[in-house]
């Protein structure tokens, strides 16, 4: 049908050149034609959108067609990528492309994000950048490479055939892993996303999708960060947010090494506080500070356990019975990963107490209302200062000297 439209078009362009041929012989002169318009961002869209209906309707043959003809090593890259997806639940997949460089003649890398959804848990699809080269070859664009705008990152099928296991609340797609450690993942999560629905209200129907890469290094890969500073770290979340609404599904990683010498207890507390920042993520903004952000995903992993503050912050225990309680909350810097192993375990049980100590002495609404007014702030300056004084009724000044009190009492 388009074939046929466009040749109608082609022939009534055709009369009216011969027309104006004629009307050139009356007057003497006529408007040179206008240039051919760059059809280029129409051909690769509809290139992409060719690839991506092959990818979800397991079409190989078509999958593979749009690849630059003769690329064998290409071709064999593809097909293992089309092969090792086989077993992921996509209920959506798609390149939107966000820009095209004409690179020479003939030659093109688009700008693309890569949106994909797994059916039955992503309501927003999960968005990663990628660059895809492309190259034209008798009046047709081919691909002619593929690759992730952040160098080095890659995705859970480029690190081996994905087996999908479903729990109630999660699903877990894992590379190089068998199905029984699969299933056990499975079922704490779905533990962890039940505690988090009872903790944090609006998220009775919370899902999540997990990743479990075959080793810490495709742990480092999957986040497009060096291994090395992940290795005692059990799991991380990724994900995005803007102005209060998801703009790509979160995803949380498990490191198969640290998340596996963890036990059963150990292994709960980590999904459960990786599955709060899931379900925070519209509520948690630029205005949120890490020891708020982070202090209250484990106080939703803690909730419910008897353990005292001494067995949850040793490190910090530590600090206090040996230089007494630090003289500010932890700041942003003090939470990261590859810096001191100590310094990093503090800041967490440091966001933890305070966030304890707002639940036991104003409520645990209260700490609710507190994290949400935080996030709502326009800007990170004065955004925790507000919320100090609109729901608890306090300053920065007066709740840091609370807090280091909280610390003597319950760690001295």
């Amino acid at each position: 049908m388009a074939g046929h439209t466009g040749g109608r078009r082609y022939g009534r362009r055709a009369l009216l050149a011969l027309g104006l041929g004629a009307g050139g012989l009356l007057a003497g002169s006529c408007a040179a034609p206008p240039a051919p318009a760059d059809t280029a961002s129409r051909d690769v869209r509809r290139l992409l959108e060719r690839r991506a209906a092959a990818l979800l309707g397991r079409d190989r043959a078509a999958f593979l067609g749009v690849l630059e003809p003769g690329a064998a090593g290409l071709r064999d890259r593809q097909r293992q990528e089309f092969d090792h997806l086989a077993g992921v639940p996509l209920a959506s997949w798609e390149y939107g492309l966000t820009g095209l460089d004409r690179t020479g003649a003939g030659l093109a890398t688009a700008q693309v994000e890569l949106r994909h959804r797994i059916a039955g848990y992503d309501t927003v699809p999960a968005v990663t950048a990628r660059l895809v080269d492309l190259v034209r070859r008798a009046g047709q664009w081919y691909v002619a490479g593929d690759r992730p705008r952040q160098v080095g990152a890659q995705e859970i099928w480029q690190q081996g055939p994905v087996t999908a296991v479903r729990g109630k609340r999660a699903v877990v797609l894992g590379a190089g892993q068998d199905r029984e450690r699969l299933r056990s993942i499975a079922d704490t999560a779905d533990r962890a996303a039940a505690a988090v629905a009872r903790a944090w209200a609006g998220e009775r129907d919370l899902k999540e999708v997990l990743l479990v890469p075959p080793t810490l290094e495709g742990m480092g890969a999957l986040l497009g960060a060096p291994a090395a500073g992940y290795r005692g770290i059990a799991a991380v979340t990724t994900g995005a947010s803007g102005g209060g609404r998801r703009t790509s599904a979160d995803r949380v990683i498990v490191n198969p090494e640290a998340y596996g010498v963890l036990g059963a207890a150990g292994q709960e507390v980590v999904l459960t506080h990786e599955t709060t920042h899931v379900a925070t993520r519209t509520a948690t903004t630029g205005s949120t500070p890490m020891w708020l952000s982070e202090g209250f995903a484990d106080w939703v992993a803690y909730r419910e356990s008897d353990r005292t503050p001494a067995q949850v912050a040793p490190e910090l225990r530590r600090t206090v019975l040996r230089d007494g309680p630090p003289a500010a909350l932890p700041g942003d810097g003090d939470f990261g990963f590859s810096g001191d192993a100590e310094r990093l375990a503090g800041a967490y049980e440091g966001g933890w107490l305070a966030c304890r100590m707002i639940a036991e002495r104003s409520g645990e609404h209260k700490l609710l209302a507190f994290y949400r007014a935080v996030g709502g702030h326009p800007q990170r300056d004065g955004a925790v200062e507000n919320a100090l004084n609109s729901e608890l009724g306090t300053g920065p000044e007066a709740f840091t000297a609370q807090w280091r009190t909280y610390l003597r009492a319950e760690l001295g």
